[in-house]
C-alpha cells in the first residue's frame, strides 16, 4: 500500500490542490493530514470548505485547537507572543461557522494505524504535546525523549514545517513531512511525504511540488489585516516564524 501524508496546509488552497496532484499521479491509496488547516493563509474559507468534503483521517494541530479555543486568553496570548498571527487569527474567525467549528473540535490528537504489519503514529507537533517541535540536525536523545514511551514502528509529525526524519536506538522511524501550506525550507515548494509499505517494511520519501506563490501571495495581501504583507513574504522567504 501507499500512503501519502499531508500537514499544516495553512489555508493555501493553490499549494494543496497542486500537491494533490502529485498525489495522484503517485497511484497512493490514502491520504492522511496532520493538521494546521487554516489559519493565516490566502483562502481560509475555501480550503477548509474543500476539506471537509474530502475522505482523509486528520489530526488536531495546534492552530486548530487555537481557533476551537478563540476568545480572551487566546487573544491576548496570540497579541503578546504572535501578533502578526494574532491579526490573522482575527480575520480567520469570520469564516468560522459553526459546522467549521465542530469539525475542527472534533478532530483527534493522534492518530494510530497498522498498515500491512506496520504501526504508525500520527500527531501534529510530537507524541507529547502538539506545539513541540521536530525539527531538522536535533541530537537523537531529543528524538528519543520525545517520543518515549509509545510502541509505533513509524511516528509521523508536522508543525515546524520543516522536513526531516531519524532513526531511534529503540528501531523506531521519526518523519517530520513538511508543510504543503507554508514551508519552511530555503526553495520554498509545498512538502509532503509518500510512505509505501509491503509486508512490514516500509519506505518513505517527501516530494516538493511547486505552485504559483505569486497569487498565493496576492491573495493573503488582498486579506487587508495588519501584517498580511509579513504573511504573503514568507510565502518565498522562509523564515522561522508560525506558531
Amino acid at each position: 500500500m501507499k500512503i501519502a501524508v499531508i500537514s499544516d496546509i495553512h489555508a493555501n488552497l493553490l499549494a494543496l490542490n497542486e500537491v494533490l496532484k502529485d498525489i495522484q499521479m503517485e497511484e497512493c491509496d490514502k491520504i492522511y493530514c496532520l493538521g494546521d488547516l487554516m489559519l493565516a493563509g490566502p483562502q481560509p474559507k475555501e480550503t477548509i470548505d474543500f476539506i471537509m468534503k474530502q475522505d482523509w483521517k486528520i489530526v488536531q494541530g495546534n492552530t486548530d485547537e487555537i481557533i476551537t479555543n478563540y476568545g480572551p486568553e487566546v487573544i491576548q496570548m496570540m497579541k503578546d507572543n504572535f501578533p502578526v498571527m494574532g491579526a490573522a487569527l482575527d480575520n480567520d474567525m469570520n469564516d468560522v461557522t459553526v459546522d467549521v467549528y465542530d469539525f475542527l473540535k472534533g478532530l483527534p490528537k493522534q492518530i494510530e494505524e497498522e498498515i500491512e504489519g506496520v504501526k504508525i503514529l500520527m500527531v501534529h507537533g510530537s507524541p507529547r504535546k502538539n506545539n513541540e517541535n521536530i525539527f531538522p540536525e536535533m541530537h537523537i536523545e531529543q528524538v528519543e525523549e520525545m517520543i518515549a514511551n509509545t510502541g509505533a514502528d513509524l511516528i509521523l509529525c508536522g508543525h515546524t514545517h520543516k522536513p526531516c526524519g531519524y532513526q531511534t536506538s529503540t528501531r523506531q522511524t521519526v518523519v517530520n513531512v513538511g508543510s504543503v501550506g507554508r514551508p519552511m525550507t530555503p526553495t520554498p515548494y509545498a512538502c509532503y511525504a509518500v510512505i509505501e509499505i509491503n509486508n512490514g517494511t516500509f519506505a518513505v520519501k517527501h516530494k516538493f511540488v511547486d505552485y504559483n506563490r505569486e497569487k498565493a501571495m496576492e491573495l493573503i495581501r488582498n486579506r487587508g489585516f495588519e501584517g498580511a504583507e509579513i504573511l504573503a513574504n514568507l510565502l518565498i522567504n522562509t523564515q522561522e516564524s508560525h506558531v
